[in-house]
């Protein structure tokens, strides 16, 4: 009981989704049904199909002018109507309307395939008109019996069914009931069960068996959407492995050159990257939905007739090679993403090792450059230091000249010629304190 709004409030204030999270596990309750009773059922997968549409076909239901959208915003809901109730729930990938009504006369225990969608509830053409495409689609009918003898039970169970072959088994610790289907599509598009429990059956156990085997089905489809997936990609996988094998090969003989390896390594590396997100999703789906069969298998708490497969082991064996085909796919293309990741980085490390050489030749080559260049300069220098000291000389022989034409006593060839050694030592001088002051600036 929520307190009212004067009431004190003895918690911290709730977390933004504390009530929507709180109130998940009240979100879908299992119907009550009353037996005899028919459940027709139809599951649709509603890509493209908005929430606007599936609320303009519920309200097309008779005494539902006043539905309103923000109705359908919890995802379940149950409409009370002439004759029946209908219950809809909509999932990510599929939405569910169940119609619960009473069993025709004409369909009691001792029928042989009685026809029922004549006896439907809903205005006719309103399941055809549901917004979606096909999932699943059952009409499930529960009739009392009180199961003294299982083996006559079947055999009613069976020519209820149409003599066909048949999947039964008793359900519950104390085997309180009797479920049995061929899982054979008549031709109007429905699968049939039969479920047959004793008068004692209250309507909440009913309404949970319904709901479990009703899910089964479903999840059991959902599941197999993945094996055409893996059809598809079993040349793809195939084609990309040899590739990859080509590749490898390749980079152990070094027979073609890094550029062409590189290509087809990235155009391989982006199909199986392309591959995985297109179907990484379907693959985590298809081991969700085989893991919640499996759980509503168990909760069936199944009993074996003799001589008959109960529902879990038919599912063993039509189902479990499915999903280990589904399973051992989505392996072998996380694999190949692997091992196009390996053969990257060995193509990687090779054109690396490639590069390094290069660039050591190229040090190499610049060694042998700058040594050259030390070499030019040296006697770049050595011409340098000849030619000041020229220039420098014939300087003193002109101002000797000068001297000389001014009266002074001089001889300037002698004078410049004696001076010549002192000049080229300056000059030699110079230049080296020049080198050092520029090596101790750097």
């Amino acid at each position: 009981m929520m307190p009212t709004e004067e009431a004190p409030r003895h918690l911290p204030p709730d977390d933004p989704l504390r009530v929507e999270l709180h109130n998940e596990v009240h979100a879908r309750p299992p119907a009550r049904i009353r037996l005899p009773a028919l459940v027709v059922y139809v599951a649709v997968f509603n890509a493209g199909v908005s929430r606007e549409q599936e609320f303009e076909h519920l309200r097309a239901l008779p005494g539902q002018e006043g539905l309103r959208p923000e109705d359908l915003q919890g995802h379940f809901l149950r409409l009370r109507l002439p004759g029946c109730t209908l219950k809809w729930e909509r999932h990510t990938e599929f939405t569910r309307y169940s119609v619960v009504q009473p069993l025709p006369a004409s369909a009691s225990l001792g029928a042989s395939d009685p026809e029922l969608l004549s006896h439907l509830a809903v205005p006719h053409g309103w399941l055809a008109g549901i917004p979606g495409r096909t999932l699943v689609a059952i009409k499930l009918a529960m009739l009392h019996d009180d199961l003294a003898d299982p083996q006559a039970s079947l055999v009613m169970a069976r020519h209820w069914l149409g003599e066909h072959t048949v999947v039964a088994s008793m359900m519950g610790n104390q085997a309180h009931s009797l479920v049995a289907t061929d899982f054979l599509l008549r031709e109007s598009g429905f699968e049939r069960m039969l479920v047959l429990a004793p008068p004692a059956t209250t309507e909440t156990r009913a309404g949970r068996i319904s709901q479990r085997l009703l899910e089964v089905e479903t999840y059991r489809v959902m599941a197999l959407r993945g094996l055409p997936v893996v059809k598809d990609l079993g040349h793809f996988l195939a084609e990309s492995e040899r590739t990859l094998a080509d590749i490898t090969e390749q980079l152990e003989n070094k027979t073609t050159t890094d550029e062409a390896l590189l290509e087809t390594l990235v155009s391989l590396a982006a199909g199986v990257e392309r591959a995985t997100a297109q179907h990484a999703y379907r693959f985590a789906a298809t081991r969700a939905y085989d893991t919640l069969v499996a759980q509503r298998i168990a909760e069936l708490r199944e009993r074996p007739i003799p001589g008959t497969q109960t529902i879990g082991e038919f599912m063993q064996r039509r189902l479990s090679p499915a999903m280990a085909t589904v399973a051992a796919t989505a392996q072998r293309l996380a694999s190949l993403s692997e091992r196009v990741n390996r053969a990257s980085s060995l193509l990687r490390t090779r054109v690396d090792i490639a590069t390094e050489e290069q660039n050591r030749q190229l040090l190499e080559k610049l060694t042998k450059g700058q040594e050259l260049q030390l070499r030019l300069q040296s006697t770049v220098e050595g011409l340098s230091i000849a030619a000041i000291s020229y220039y420098v000389v014939s300087l003193i022989l002109y101002i000797g000249k000068a001297g000389k034409a001014a009266g002074l006593p001089i001889h300037p060839e002698l004078a410049a010629g004696a001076l010549i050694p002192l000049v080229l030592w300056a000059v030699w001088r110079t230049t080296r304190k020049i080198h050092e002051k520029l090596h101790a600036g750097s």
